[in-house]
């Protein structure tokens, strides 16, 4: 558990510029890894330590998956 948490603010804290889209996909895989992990600790000791380290990962995922599609197009 705490080596779960460890990797998860080293991921946090880790610059994030992915020159390539394959690396771009690498890390938002990793962070919902990340995510569901912490989500089985939580669901059995309800810490909320936890449940911000999940909201923080996952807004740096829904960045990086923001960035992998793309500027819309404007007609």
């Amino acid at each position: 558990m705490n080596l779960l948490i460890k990797k998860a603010l080293e991921f946090e804290t880790r610059k994030m510029r992915f020159p390539t889209t394959s690396d771009r996909i690498m890390a938002a895989r990793e962070a919902k890894d990340l995510v569901l992990s912490l989500n089985e600790i939580y669901k059995e000791n309800k810490d909320e330590k936890i449940m911000d380290i999940m909201k923080r990962l996952t807004v740096i995922k829904q960045r990086i998956e923001k960035r992998l599609k793309g500027k819309p197009l404007t007609a």
